[in-house]
């Protein structure tokens, strides 16, 4: 059996979801879109709700984590050769969210409105599905 040169990479490789193909990080991606934005849903009025809205109300510290997690996102989309336009465009939804987000009160309900983090995942999805086919799963 040949050892790898790079145990490093044998590792990357046999573990789901670390690698940089883009079915491992369209998998990464929905994952921390989902975490941020849809980890348990609210009883009583059935929406979603996910870090972001819960750590947004800390003040400023809460709103700066949940932009470096967007930002993440962000840095995993350029990996993936997305184009500038598309990367400004989810650069501007991850600032949007994060100044409108630090104002007291009226930042934590547009949190739990706007779902800057969706609409990255959106953009994403959508240049996965044109360009890399083969990441397409089917949600049941």
């Amino acid at each position: 059996m040949p050892i790898s040169p790079d145990p490093a990479k044998a590792g990357a490789r046999a573990m789901p979801g670390f690698g940089r193909d883009p079915a491992s990080v369209r998998r990464r991606i929905e994952t921390m879109e989902e975490v941020l934005e849809r980890l348990f849903v609210v009883p009583g009025i059935n929406r979603p709700v996910g870090i972001d809205s819960i750590v947004g109300l800390v003040p400023v510290i809460g709103d700066l984590a949940t932009a470096s997690m967007g930002i993440w996102m962000i840095w995993e989309a350029r990996n993936l050769g997305m184009s500038k336009w598309q990367l400004t465009r989810m650069s501007a939804n991850v600032g949007v969210d994060t100044l409108l987000g630090a104002i007291p009160l009226v930042g934590d309900l547009f949190d739990f409105a706007f779902r800057s983090n969706s609409r990255n995942l959106r953009i994403i999805r959508k240049h996965l599905d044109k360009h890399h086919p083969s990441t397409v799963t089917i949600d049941g």
